[in-house]
């Protein structure tokens, strides 16, 4: 993370003013992809890349925010009211929507610096949101509960940017526990905290390959998702989101979906599923199930779910046989981004190497890779 006196002077030079500082962690989901609209399971974490946003009032009434990962300040006179496709939408968005719900909001002027690599499945939306909604709340003098902030944030990446996430990265950024996953139920938002082990460290390779949830390849998987979801549900009225299917059901009815909707809910009942399995696997510390599990669903993801891309499948193959690894998959909307790579922390940093030189000679693509831990939810620093 970013050396917060070196971001502190940077924002008191900038705007002449002493900045309040909020960290919103990245994430990495362990498994459970595309189940999280749903209504379904994921298993999260935190992780020690983050968001760092710097507040402090003006007298102006003007809003000044300043991004050092772009280089650029953008100024308003007020609350923007509808997105204007720039980086700004994310943290304007969550301002209009605190807005929305009774804020008089003051003129402010906010930094912000990032070490979540953009576009690469780990959440650095929700990062920029969860650290922006933090660092606004404490000028207005209120504050919400976890899971309720979380709801919040994830309106303003629906309503405001554009981007039809579901409640997933915000709730993990929010409500994280240190060296912690999170099995997340994102019907009613309970929760179970599983540990991962100590000798077990988060290996996140970066394919180089960016992705968008506000781009064709989500909200297509999406439709074709719930379009599956209605076949069911013209036979089992009680059936509103793909949670409440069944592989049973996809026997039965499966003939009168079309072939990729048929295929997205096998990828979706399959892999909620397997989301709980991994929670009790990793609650037991069997970590040969966890990675067999993992195995499965990066298969599913990539075959059934068609949310791969040539190389996250390569990045993941090319894991296989190396010492340490316990499992791999990609990680995150799909379509490009990083994978997760389980492996034992002795391991660590010859695995990190090792699979960065193979990826790097067959694709001609040097990735980024992060060995990490899991960390805490978003806080301020003191």
């Amino acid at each position: 993370m970013h050396d917060a006196k070196v971001f502190r002077s940077m924002h008191k030079e900038r705007f002449n003013a002493e900045p309040a500082i909020f960290v919103g962690p990245g994430r990495v989901n362990l498994i459970g992809e595309h189940t999280d609209y749903a209504e379904g399971f994921v298993m999260p974490a935190a992780i020690n890349l983050a968001t760092l946003a710097g507040i402090s009032p003006r007298t102006d009434g003007k809003i000044a925010i300043y991004s050092e990962n772009q280089g650029e300040e953008k100024v308003f006179d007020g609350v923007a009211v509808s997105r204007s496709q720039h980086w700004t939408d994310y943290p304007m968005g969550v301002t209009a929507i605190l807005a929305g719900e009774g804020h008089r909001i003051p003129g402010f002027s906010l930094s912000i610096w990032s070490d979540v690599p953009l576009a690469s499945g780990l959440s650095s939306s929700a990062a920029l949101e969860v650290a922006t909604a933090l660092a606004v709340l404490s000028l207005v003098g209120a504050s919400y509960p976890g899971p309720k902030l979380a709801r919040l944030c994830q309106r303003a990446e629906n309503e405001f940017v554009g981007a039809n996430c579901g409640i997933m990265d915000q709730f993990i950024s929010l409500n994280a526990k240190k060296d912690h996953a999170l099995l997340l139920d994102c019907r009613d938002l309970s929760f179970k905290l599983a540990p991962i082990p100590d000798h077990v460290a988060l290996v996140i390779a970066n394919t180089m390959v960016k992705h968008s949830v506000a781009g064709g390849d989500y909200p297509t998987r999406r439709r074709e998702s719930e379009a599956a979801c209605a076949v069911i549900a013209s036979h089992r009225p009680g059936v509103k989101f793909l949670r409440d299917g069944t592989l049973e059901d996809l026997k039965k009815w499966g003939h009168e979906m079309e072939p990729k909707s048929y295929l997205r809910a096998k990828h979706v009942i399959g892999e909620n599923l397997r989301t709980v399995a991994a929670c009790e696997a990793l609650l037991k510390g069997d970590m040969k199930e966890l990675g067999r599990l993992m195995t499965e669903a990066h298969r599913s993801y990539s075959q059934d779910f068609e949310g791969s891309c040539v190389e996250a499948d390569a990045m993941v193959a090319l894991a296989a046989d190396l010492p340490g690894l316990i499992g791999a998959r990609l990680t995150g909307g799909g379509f490009g981004g990083c994978t997760i790579n389980l492996v034992e922390q002795t391991e660590a940093a010859a695995f990190a190497e090792a699979l960065g030189a193979r990826y790097a000679e067959q694709t001609g693509i040097v990735p980024q890779i992060h060995v990490c831990h899991a960390s805490g939810g978003a806080h301020r620093l003191e």
